[in-house]
């Protein structure tokens, strides 16, 4: 089975349980500072989770893009990749355990979908503690559909729990599923969630029952919800039979251009192969990210220094497989063409992809050979003095200087059995008053966004902001992303150049006198046609006939979007514009407090 048929296999199995089809949303998350990507299909259904309701229903099923950079580092091996696509179906305050995991058991071994064989299906849930009990709902649903007791495993809640990363709020304990792979055991407590390849993980239900208090106490929410996810790449490997996820159809044609390119075979030898799915990879979440609707351009901040990130992995990892001009435009071809069909901004946006991503490797190449003569010099002086550590000052240096990225000087040292003084590295990083990479690594923790009152004003703040913009600078103004806290907003925009401060002031004196006049904020619920046809604001990727919610204030601004607003906009405050930048070509940002 390949990718595309799961996929349509697992929609008209929730449609025909009476889910709604829903598009998968932006790469790029709106309003939620916690993350620089799209890292869940849940995400974009954070606001519905929360108690907003959805326009489509309370019981959705959908395909997510989605990246996640923690493991960057690891892609390489058998499984870890940066993009993937995420299959989901929530309840929304509807139905709960019972009919969740009847459902994922079906589809999981029904011959008319995936047909795996219920022998080798395993499953675990929450084993309960000092603060939440074990889960014998969860537990009591697998022995009704007659799975074997000895093949459920009670498990702590560092490994069936969902919460996110220091937050309170909504969570609960979540039911995972594996498929035996025939694999022997590694050793007598080899059991589902061990990493020795014996289990291969399918899905995974959770189901969000509690409400985690400021004091650390557990309540029981009156309205439960279900999210799941299971992979389309692990998946489609797991029963298409391959070790792994860069054998099937969704890297075939992607690798088969590098070996075009490098004269290499895929499989030459265990370093080349490494370098070939970094490649496959890295190039495929480029392109994604530059192809997304919200697309962001390489820099040095956010999103676009993840970007840039993963271009210059590929660009030193097709040097170690004899590449040495420019070729992640032709590997990007590839990749638009192995999705083209389901993501067709894709081939609407070939252009600039391929633009993007030339004019980065260009650039890098010039860094990359005057920082890795400078490095070569440092090594030698180390080997020279018999040391084995690149201090941190060093590191620094080489940033600083030939714009050599700390990363790269890791991959560099560690290739040749050195280390480097990180905490040095961070510590000069911040003396001249650069963006820690350490301290950036906190926002991929994830969590859900803030919902306070604040954050709700500054989220409505962002539409008279948005047009604002337009009627100051121009029609050409297209919002390209925003990130809310209870503090303050970040909104980012197209526009070529710097606003002068006179613009600002316009800017401000619009939107305050548009809250000085209290307008109010209205919601309807219609089809993606029907909001074209009223000229909203919004990128339309969604499916023709979807329902979405638009949202009025005045006579002023209609867009989009999900929520929560506030009712009257004399109740934002005070708007003042404290900054405004440029985060890369052609993109500027704006940040604003209410006061």
């Amino acid at each position: 089975m390949q990718g595309n048929e799961l996929k349509r296999r697992y929609i008209d199995f929730f449609v025909s349980r009476n889910h709604t089809e829903i598009s998968g949303k932006s790469l790029i998350p709106e309003n939620d500072p916690s993350v620089l990507f799209t890292t869940a299909g849940m995400h974009p259904l954070i606001p519905y989770l929360l108690g907003e309701n959805h326009p489509s229903g309370s019981r959705l099923v959908n395909v997510q893009k989605c990246i996640r950079t923690v493991d960057i580092e690891s892609v390489g091996d058998s499984s870890h990749l940066t993009f993937f696509e995420m299959l989901g179906n929530w309840s929304i305050r509807d139905y709960f355990k019972k009919e969740a995991i009847a459902w994922s058991y079906e589809f999981l071994t029904n011959k008319d979908f995936l047909g795996l064989n219920k022998n080798r299906i395993y499953v675990t849930v929450f084993e309960g503690d000092n603060d939440v009990p074990f889960d014998y709902e969860s537990y009591n649903a697998w022995l009704s559909l007659a799975v074997p007791k000895e093949h459920i495993f009670k498990l702590p809640r560092e490994e069936n729990w969902w919460q996110p990363a220091g937050r309170g709020g909504p969570c609960g304990p979540d039911s995972e599923m594996f498929y035996d792979t025939g694999a022997e055991k590694c050793g007598s407590d080899c059991r589902p969630g061990c990493f020795c390849g014996k289990y291969f993980e399918i899905w995974n239900d959770v189901f969000i029952e509690y409400n985690k208090q400021s004091d650390g106490s557990y309540v029981a929410l009156e309205t439960p919800c279900v999210d799941t996810g299971m992979g389309v790449e692990r998946t489609i490997s797991m029963l298409q039979g391959k070790k792994t996820v860069y054998e099937t159809e969704l890297f075939a044609g992607i690798i088969r251009s590098i070996e075009d390119i490098s004269g290499k075979k895929y499989r030459d030898d265990d370093s080349s192969t490494r370098s070939f799915r970094i490649i496959a990879d890295h190039v495929k979440t480029a392109a994604m990210i530059l192809g997304d609707g919200n697309a962001v351009r390489p820099s040095n901040l956010g999103q676009g220094y993840i970007l840039r990130r993963l271009i210059r992995r590929c660009v030193r990892h097709g040097l170690k497989i004899g590449i040495d001009s420019n070729f992640l435009a032709q590997v990007a071809e590839s990749v638009i063409r192995t999705y083209e069909s389901a993501y067709v901004e894709l081939a609407s946006r070939q252009e600039f992809i391929q633009s993007e991503l030339s004019l980065e490797e260009i650039q890098f190449r010039k860094t990359l050979n005057k920082g890795n003569k400078e490095f070569y010099g440092v090594l030698a002086d180390l080997n020279k003095n018999k040391k084995r550590l690149i201090p941190g000052q060093e590191a620094f240096h080489l940033y600083d200087t030939y714009g050599f990225p700390i990363e790269l000087t890791q991959e560099l040292a560690e290739e040749n059995n050195i280390t480097v003084d990180r905490a040095g590295f961070d510590e000069a990083y911040r003396r001249h008053q650069e963006i820690s990479k350490k301290g950036a690594d906190k926002t991929f923790k994830g969590g859900l966004v803030d919902d306070s009152l604040m954050s709700i004003r500054y989220h409505t703040a962002t539409h008279l902001l948005h047009e604002a913009l337009r009627r100051v600078l121009g029609e050409h103004v297209a919002q390209k992303g925003s990130n809310i806290t209870g503090d303050r907003l970040r909104f980012d925009f197209v526009h070529p150049r710097p606003m002068t401060d006179e613009e600002k002031k316009s800017v401000e004196k619009i939107v305050n006198d548009r809250i000085a006049e209290n307008l109010p904020v209205s919601v309807q619920t219609m089809t993606i046609e029907q909001a074209k046809n009223i000229n909203a604001r919004a990128l339309f990727e969604g499916k023709y006939g979807e329902q979405i919610r638009v949202y009025s204030i005045g006579n002023f601004s209609t867009e989009v979007c999900g929520g929560p607003h506030v009712e009257s906009i004399g109740d934002i405050g005070e708007f003042k514009i404290v900054k405004e930048q440029s985060v890369s070509r052609g993109i500027r940002r704006v940040r604003a407090v209410l006061t």
